[in-house]
This record gives structure tokens, C-alpha cells and sequence, in this order.
């Protein structure tokens, strides 16, 4: 699929820069030193979403890609898009959705710092057979030059990004009510902006939703579809309990669509930056919708077991940390028993 004309003009490219830096400024607006903190003292949940986030996405979307045949361009975004960490996105779905959003923001915040050394791996790994298509088709157009991953592009493009995360925690600590506005807008500027661009992009290449291959929605959609099922279920598989599986959940399926953008527009140039941003443009379209129905169904299903987890936790306030809540017999199902979160262990807290 190749593009005639501009698919992004200099507005564009500017005003996609303010709102990366506006999420990354709320990203970091809803982290504290408590929540690094948090990590190193319940590192399980963490360590499930590594393997989640960096083990099973990039390999997930390599299969996808390979499968049904994307060109390299596309695959090498999709790859990508796999192999970026969450972000605030997934936190507030994980509000919606009754999950932990504690767990959610310490997955978020260990994915985006590991991604500094991750991503680049994982690239490498991935994306070799797709570079050298690339380099064959444009030696064959009589072009010399010969296509790489531009790691070294792509590590300064995220230390770039981190930089609002620090602005934001920095906010959070001078304003908590400054940080909160940000934290608030940061996931409404991102809905209106993709908005924004799928809106112009109709308008001015219309063409271009005809013309995409049917795998290439197929990919956008399938790679966030299968993280969550994935997330879900090997999460419930090792014994997480509920309010975790569903963060687990929502943060695997759910990639940081806007660092896609950054890195894409910092790192690479045509002949593949225009399809890359295609096929990030439409990733981050649709995962708004399929995680929105998800939530919707995770907000149902776990309505009961938050709300004793809620009960719980004001048991807690109450009686101290040590009291554990007490249910008759037969109330609580057999999943919620040993859910330390229901007042069995003193590591209840969330």
C-alpha cells in the first residue's frame, strides 16, 4: 500500500507533539516515589505483566504480522506497537472496570522504564526478516542505501518522552490539584486528537480506508483483542485473584499509542513512516472501542467482588490492618476465598 501525497502535514505533526506531551505530563501527574515503592514490594503482579507486556505482545504481533503477510512497513509497526508499554489509557480503564488501578499504574510505570531497554531487543529481534525486504525493494528501485531499526534514534525518542514524566511527577509533588487536571485531560486530549486525525485523514485521503488490506484491520484490532484474552487468562492461570486479573488484563492489551506515534515520527522516514503511522493510527482508533466494550463486561462481572474488597478495605480503616473480615459460610465463591484482598492476610492492601 503506498501513499501519493502527505499523510500528515506540519500541524499535524505539531499538534500530535503536544499531545504526547500532555499524556506523558498525566501520565507522570498520577505517579508518586509510593508507586516505584509499590513495585519493589509487590513485584508479582509486576513480573506477570512483564511477561505479558514483553514476552507475549511482540511475539503475538510478529505472528500476526506473519500470518496473514503484511508488508514491511506494516509489520514493523505492528512489531512495534507490541513492543510498547502501557499507558495512562489503561489506568483509566482499569478505574472503570473495578481493577486495580494500583496495580495498573506499577505496570505502567515499570513497562515504560524497562521499555528503554526493551524495545531496541526486541526490535532487533522481530523486525530483521522485515528490514531486509525493505532493503531489497529499494536496492531493486536503484537506491544504494540499505534499511535498519534506528535503535539508537528510538532510545533517545524515549528518554525524550520521559522527560514530561518527570515535569508530571514534579507537578504532582508542588500541586496535587494541577496534577490531577493533568492526569484528568491527559486521556480526553488523546480520544480527541486520534479523532482529529482519523477525521482529516478521511477527508483528505479517503481513499486510504478503501484501500487498506482487510489483514491490516485485522492486525489492529486482533494484537489488542488476544492481549487481552491472553492477560486475562494467564493472570487467572497462575492465581491472581480478580481485581488483578482485569488490570492485568486492560494494561497487556492496551499499548501506549501515542509513544507509537513519537517514536515513529522521531525515528524513522519514508519510504515506511507514512504506513507506520497508518497502522498506529488506526490501532489506537480501535483500541479505544474494543476497550471500552471489555470494560464495559470487566465493570459486570466484577461488580461483586469489588464491593467486598471495598468492604474490606474500610473494615481495615476502621479495626486496624491486621483485622481480617470475617463472611458466612457460602457467601463469598470459591474465587474470591483466598483472595487476599477479602480480608485473609494482612497484605490485603492495595
Amino acid at each position: 500500500m503506498e501513499f501519493d501525497t502527505q499523510l500528515l502535514y506540519a500541524h499535524d505533526q505539531i499538534l500530535l507533539a503536544l499531545m504526547i506531551f500532555v499524556i506523558m505530563l498525566g501520565m507522570g501527574a498520577s505517579l508518586t516515589i509510593d508507586d516505584f515503592r509499590a513495585v519493589a514490594r509487590k513485584p508479582r503482579g509486576v513480573l506477570i505483566g512483564f511477561i505479558s507486556q514483553f514476552g507475549l505482545m511482540p511475539f503475538l504481533a510478529f505472528s500476526i504480522a506473519t500470518i496473514l503477510g503484511f508488508h514491511p512497513a506494516f509489520a514493523i509497526a505492528l512489531i512495534l506497537i507490541g513492543c510498547l508499554p502501557g499507558g495512562t489509557t489503561s489506568n483509566m480503564f482499569t478505574y472503570f472496570s473495578r481493577g486495580s488501578v494500583a496495580l495498573s499504574i506499577s505496570m505502567t510505570t515499570a513497562s515504560t522504564l524497562l521499555a528503554l531497554l526493551m524495545m531496541p531487543v526486541l526490535l532487533k529481534l522481530y523486525t530483521s526478516g522485515f528490514t531486509s525486504q525493505i532493503t531489497a525493494s529499494m536496492q531493486a528501485a536503484g537506491t544504494e542505501a540499505e534499511f535498519v531499526i534506528p535503535t539508537g534514534n528510538i532510545i533517545s525518542s524515549l528518554i525524550l518522552v520521559l522527560v514530561p514524566v518527570a515535569m508530571g511527577m514534579i507537578l504532582r509533588r508542588k500541586s496535587p490539584d494541577w496534577a490531577k487536571t493533568a492526569e484528568d485531560t491527559a486521556g480526553f486530549v488523546a480520544i480527541i486528537v486520534i479523532l482529529y486525525l482519523l477525521g482529516t485523514a478521511f477527508i483528505r485521503h479517503g481513499g486510504l480506508f478503501l484501500r487498506t488490506p482487510v489483514e491490516v484491520y485485522i492486525g489492529a484490532v486482533g494484537i489488542g483483542l488476544t492481549g487481552f484474552l491472553f492477560g486475562y487468562w494467564f493472570s487467572r492461570l497462575v492465581g491472581v485473584m480478580p481485581l488483578f486479573q482485569r488490570a492485568i488484563s486492560l494494561e497487556t492489551g492496551i499499548q501506549n499509542g501515542p509513544l507509537a506515534f513519537a517514536v515513529i515520527l522521531l525515528s524513522f522516514r519514508e519510504p515506511v513512516q507514512s504506513q507506520m503511522l497508518w497502522l498506529a493510527i488506526l490501532y489506537s482508533t480501535f483500541i479505544v472501542l474494543t476497550s471500552s466494550v471489555i470494560t464495559l463486561y470487566y465493570r459486570k462481572k466484577g461488580r461483586f467482588d469489588y464491593d467486598v474488597y471495598r468492604n474490606t478495605v474500610i473494615h481495615n480503616r476502621l479495626f486496624g490492618p491486621e483485622y481480617v473480615t470475617h463472611y458466612p459460610e457460602g457467601f463469598l465463591p470459591p474465587r474470591l476465598v483466598r483472595d487476599p484482598s477479602q480480608g485473609n492476610s494482612p497484605s490485603q492492601k492495595r
